[in-house]
This record gives C-alpha cells, structure tokens and sequence, in this order.
C-alpha cells in the first residue's frame, strides 16, 4: 500500500509514459519516509507495463496475482536487480557496505537484453552504502547506460555522494508523511496496536513510517513518557532515570534499549523547537551531547544501564 508521495510518483510516470525517461532517478529524503516502496512499486508497475498485459486502473499498485508482480515477489524477474547491503549468515547482520564485487556482479547481467520486455530496473537501496570503489563502477553505467535500463539510486544523504553521480541523476524529492498519512500506514500495518502507541509512532518517527515500523512493539510511548516526566521535573532524586535505567539494560531488553539510544536525540531535538534565545541555545547543546552519547554507546560498548542514565541526564538539563 502506497500512501502519500503522490507528486514523485506522478512525475516518474508522466516521464515513462511520455517518451522521456530518464536512466538514472536519484530518490532523495530522510530514511523511513518510504523511498524504496515506491521504487519497487513503480518499477512493478512499469516492467509489468512493458511486459504485458497491462495493469488495470489509474493507480501505481497492480494486481499482485499479475505474472510481473508475483515473478518480482518471488525474487524470480530477471530484468528487476536490487541491490543492498549483504546480510552475513553467520552474524545475522549487514554489511557495512554495498561492495564493488556486487556492483560488478550486477554489470555483467548488463550484457544480455531484458527477458520479459524491452525494459529492465534497477534499484540500489542505498546508493549511500556503496564504497569507493563500487561507486566508481557504477559511475561507468550511468556514463554509458545499457539499453533499456532505468536505475532507481535511493539515497538519504545525496550531499555525500560523488559529484559526478548525482550529475547523471534526475532528483526526486520525497517528503515526510503527514501525521494522518502516518495513522493511516500505521492502523493498516498495525492492527493491534493501541492509540497510545500509534501516537507514540507518529510523534517518534517524524513522517517515516519505516522508522515508525521498526519501533513497533517496542512501547516507544512509555519511553516517551518517562523522558517527558524527567524532562519537566529534571528528575532531582534520580530516581527517573534509574527505573528507566534499570529496564532498558535487562539483557531482554535490548530492542528497547537500542530504540531508546535513537529517541532520546530526537527527544532533546522536539523539545527545543519549542525554546528561543537562551533555553534554545542550551537545548542545542544538549542535543548535540545527547547525539554523541547516543553514537558512541554501541561502539565503545558502554555499559547500558550507565548509557541510559547519562542520557537521561542530558534529558533532565531540559528543565533548567
């Protein structure tokens, strides 16, 4: 379900069916916001256009029984490359980065033409996560771009990235969604949810629903209340930021604690929008500190009871 991102969608279509595609969209805006579904649906939609038969309605959604739709589904389409970070077996975990052995891997396929239409896709999510020597081979693509393929670079820091990449790119800006687009993913995506976390998702995520997905289930509202308390009261007993403390560092509770090292920063940032002159001056700083603490905790493997404590401590500054 798509929701929201309308004037993004419309041009990339108005581009597609008017003969002016352009090879190379770079899909820009905070991460969560919804980058790359709507790359995926779009691609659906155009490689299933090309392909045949064509998708009824007006809207970007097709029939998920279409045969395009169920190949990309099964990972099986392939004229659809998507490209991201590796999930390591062992760890469980991400590559730090997209690597240029995966680039090159994706630039051979380029050598023989689209199997089920005159059309292929390719969607890189992120662009951000390639490393040097990978972005300099995808540059190579973008330079001479192989017949018939569109590529979908999603980035959420396009200043980062190479000059001349961003140069070959058509930009397409996409928006925070609005606090109802939000209730309306959340309430679709999340059923069972009660109103106290949905407006504790909506608040926490800032028009990224992504981000709002991925702290689901991680009662982002107690959180959220119990920084609100410290950051009106300034917790002078400490007894806030000890009972918080003390939750979020159960072994258990390690969602929640890395969930937590997220909000905090975000919290400190919400409540100084609402300061001026000298409170706001104060505010900066401690969402910068907070920023910091938050960032460093993980790498230096902070003890998280002691992390949780010190952060809270920045939160409780908000009340001078």
């Amino acid at each position: 379900m798509i929701i929201g991102h309308t004037a993004p969608i419309a041009e990339l279509l108005d581009a597609a069916h008017g003969e002016r595609m352009h090879h190379a969209w770079l899909f820009t805006g905070p991460e969560g916001v919804g980058k790359a579904t709507v790359a995926k649906a779009v691609a659906t939609h155009l490689l299933a256009e090309a392909a045949g038969p064509a998708p009824a309605g007006d809207g970007i959604e097709i029939d998920p029984e279409h045969r395009i739709a169920r190949l990309i589904a099964s990972g099986a389409h392939s004229d659809f490359i998507w490209l991201e970070r590796l999930i390591n077996e062992k760890t469980d975990k991400r590559a730090r980065n997209i690597s240029v052995d995966q680039v090159r891997a994706m630039s051979t396929k380029f050598s023989l033409a689209p199997s089920h239409s005159p059309r292929r896709i390719v969607v890189i999510d992120a662009i951000d996560d390639l490393e040097r020597a990978a972005a300099n081979a995808l540059l190579k693509s973008l330079e001479e771009p192989p017949s018939g393929t569109i590529f979908f670079l999603i980035s959420h820091m396009p200043g980062r990235l190479l000059p001349t990449i961003r140069s070959r790119c058509r930009v397409l800006r996409f928006a925070p969604l609005s606090d109802a687009d939000m209730r309306t993913v959340l309430r679709a995506e999340l059923p069972e949810a009660d109103e106290a976390e949905v407006a504790a998702l909506i608040a926490a995520a800032e028009g990224a629903p992504g981000k709002a997905l991925a702290l689901a289930g991680l009662r982002i509202d107690e959180i959220d209340s119990a920084l609100a308390t410290i950051a009106r009261t300034g917790d002078p007993t400490n007894a806030g930021r000890s009972a918080l403390a003390s939750q979020l560092a159960l072994k258990a509770a390690l969602p929640r604690y890395e969930a937590f090292l997220k909000r905090a920063p975000s919290f400190v940032a919400t409540q100084a929008r609402t300061r001026q002159g000298a409170p706001l001056r104060d505010a900066i700083e401690l969402y910068q500190r907070a920023t910091q603490l938050a960032a460093t905790a993980p790498l230096h493997n902070l003890d998280p009871q002691s992390a949780v404590f010190e952060l809270c401590g920045l939160v409780a500054g908000l009340a001078k």
